[in-house]
């Protein structure tokens, strides 16, 4: 009987600092912003044969209590400036960036995209990404101009724009004929398009990218943001990494392909996870704890309760019990963090339900329900859980969000991304130039050559 080929996993890596992942007061900890500690985390996801580097963004930065939420670490270059640059000195690795659907508009996000698309040979990503906050409008003079129920419209209409500029150029636009004294074929990069958000015509000034389309992401959690991957994107990105739970995700997103038209291996299913690697599982487990309370320091656990609360909870022992007065509702002590935006009350009850029942201090309970690390473990015992995570579908890979910056998926390249390869679970080598290669996906067709006017 022939051996069943083994699922290959796909892994991507992030440059951690949106959310309190980061440990930036280790002092092995580098700038957010150097270009050096972009470069060295690319590099070292190459050498892995990763599939992507990944760079997430918000459009301002949090606030608590009036001020920046300096717990996290605040200010982020914008990325596709960045990428653009790790585009010249990496070769292979795909480089994917969140780029804002509600406050840009389709003309300019596809120009930039598909001139990444060009300078990095085909290796674009655009993770496709929705506000809906007055908040973050101010930071563009338009508040929130646009109702939440309609963002993901905007979103696909957005996206199908984009597609339509993308596609204007004819793969075969661009003659060069010296002979007959053509560049070009008439008509190249004439668009028009017509909707309820966006209402463009003209000339698009950048011919088709080696992808054709960069390859898109989605990383909505709710019914419509599930709807809208399995209609239009290439990965979705999921918070679900506990098995049980990744397992019903996967099964709902999959589910959701055949009535678009679309067979599951079209869209990739990719949560986010951390990894702790030591000698042996013991060590790695003391290691992953300090790391977690690293990560929850007390004023962390303490802004967390008041996001939740909506009152100044200040005055109470991070390491004493939850406060007993009730939250209220209305309040936003800390901004800009969608975590926290929505059923605040429920989240409450059920925060204090878990930690009476636990017997949890306000900082184990925050550890608790944000905290934790997804495996840890040797080598072996790393490499045995992810492998079975994807073998068994509970996701079709990871990507990775390291503790540090720069150096924090070395022992994950050097010790686990092996062990993988032995077992023939993960790539040797890169078979292919592109991401939609990495990936596993079908190339975009060919555009028909426009007829000369």
């Amino acid at each position: 009987m022939a051996a069943v080929a083994r699922k290959q996993l796909h892994l991507a890596a992030q440059l951690p600092g949106i959310h309190n992942v980061t440990v930036w007061s280790d002092p092995r900890s580098r700038s957010q912003i150097a270009i050096d500690s972009f470069v060295r985390l690319a590099q070292t996801a190459e050498r892995g044969k990763f599939d992507f580097f990944f760079l997430a963004e918000g459009l301002r930065l949090r606030e608590h209590k009036g001020e920046f939420y300096d717990l996290d670490v605040v200010g982020r270059p914008e990325n596709l400036t960045v990428l653009a640059s790790l585009a010249a000195v990496t070769s292979r690795l795909g480089l994917a960036a969140t780029v804002n659907a509600t406050f840009n508009e389709p003309y300019e996000v596809a120009r930039r995209l598909a001139t990444l698309d060009h300078l990095s040979g085909g290796r674009a990503a655009w993770n496709v990404v929705t506000s809906f906050d007055a908040f973050t409008g101010e930071n563009f003079r338009r508040g929130g101009f646009l109702a939440e129920a309609d963002r993901y419209t905007r979103a696909a209409e957005f996206l199908h724009t984009a597609r339509q500029l993308w596609d204007s150029w004819a793969d075969d636009a661009v003659l060069a004929d010296v002979r007959a004294g053509e560049f070009v074929r008439s008509g190249a990069g004439v668009f028009a398009h017509r909707g309820r958000h966006f209402d463009i015509t003209g000339r698009f000034t950048t011919p088709r990218g080696p992808q054709g389309h960069p390859v898109v992401i989605q990383a909505g959690e709710s019914d419509a943001g599930r709807e809208f991957a399995a209609a239009d994107a290439d990965v979705i990105f999921s918070k679900y990494n506990r098995l049980d739970e990744a397992r019903a995700f996967y099964r709902d997103v999959k589910g959701r392909l055949a009535r678009h038209g679309r067979t599951p291996d079209e869209l990739k299913v990719i949560p986010t996870a951390t990894v702790v690697v030591a000698d042996t599982d013991e060590e790695a487990t003391a290691y992953a704890d300090e790391i977690t309370r690293a990560q929850v320091s007390p004023q962390t656990a303490i802004a967390h309760l008041e996001a939740v609360w909506g009152r100044d909870l200040s005055a109470y022992d991070p390491d004493g019990p939850l406060p007993d007065i009730d939250p209220e509702p209305d309040s936003l002590v800390l901004k800009g963090h969608s975590v926290f935006r929505k059923g605040r009350a429920e989240t409450a009850r059920t925060w204090r339900e878990l930690a009476e029942e636990r017997g949890l201090s306000i900082r184990e309970l925050v550890i608790e329900v944000h905290g934790g690390q997804t495996f840890v473990g040797s080598p072996h015992t790393v490499a045995d859980t992810i492998d079975h995570f994807v073998q068994t579908d509970g996701a079709d890979g990871f990507v990775l969000v390291p503790h540090l910056t720069p150096g924090g998926l070395d022992d994950l390249v050097d010790r686990v991304v092996p062990l993988l390869q032995e077992r023939g679970a993960f790539r040797e080598d890169y078979t292919g130039t592109t991401l939609r290669d990495h990936l596993g996906l079908r190339p975009r067709p060919r555009t028909p050559a426009k007829e000369d006017a």
